[in-house]
């Protein structure tokens, strides 16, 4: 075998793989900075963005798009996003801070037990200011239904899991019939945005703002 192969080096092929992502990275960025810049702002263009491939590239980009989906006041976008280094030891108190804040505001809604993983994604990149608003939006509109008093709308939407699993594998779908294993296992998965199996909790959160309606 080559030195070179088993040393892992890139192969033609490999290298013009590459090339082609920078170049389409950079097109999508040329994209996403188009879709920002007019007026209004190009809501679907940056909603088809956020779910194709490589979602919305970068923590820089999250905090201009990720407000923008959610339709977050300008006044809020004006004020300077992101976390300082020194202020990372404080991530567990502005957590906090964040979750008392909307529930205070809204006091219809209730906390349950996975919500801090999603309030914490949207910490980590826009910094405890614009998190505050936008983990508001979202839980007066995406995450609504989980922050009643009783879990009775969250159980509905479960209901839709079984038939989505037989249009997509009939197979799969009637061996966990016969298995009876009902659809409680998915509950964290639901509540969380999938915060807990997948490691792209960025992107998929990005997905997840981008596959409701800009809301007002």
């Amino acid at each position: 075998m080559n030195k070179s192969r088993r040393d892992g080096a890139s192969s033609p092929a490999n290298g013009r793989q590459g090339n082609d992502w920078d170049t389409r990275r950079k097109r999508k960025i040329a994209d996403i900075t188009q879709a920002l810049s007019v007026s209004p702002v190009d809501v679907a263009a940056l909603r088809r963005m956020a779910i194709s491939e490589g979602g919305l590239l970068t923590d820089e980009i999250r905090c201009q798009v990720w407000p923008r989906l959610l339709n977050v006041p300008p006044h809020v976008l004006e004020q300077e996003p992101g976390m300082p280094d020194e202020q990372r030891e404080g991530l567990q108190e502005e957590l906090i801070d964040i979750i008392l804040v909307v529930l205070k505001r809204n006091p219809q809604l209730h906390y349950y037990q996975g919500y801090h993983d999603i309030v914490v994604t949207f910490l980590l990149v826009l910094g405890e200011r614009l998190a505050t608003a936008l983990v508001e939006k979202l839980s007066t509109h995406h995450l609504r239904d989980f922050m009643d008093p009783t879990m009775d709308n969250t159980k509905h939407i479960l209901n839709y899991l079984m038939p989505i699993i037989e249009r997509v594998n009939p197979e799969v779908h009637d061996f966990m019939q016969q298995a009876e294993v009902g659809t409680v296992f998915a509950l964290s998965w639901l509540i969380t945005w999938f915060g807990h199996v997948l490691s792209d909790f960025r992107m998929l959160s990005g997905c997840m703002t981008s596959s409701w309606p800009a809301t007002h």
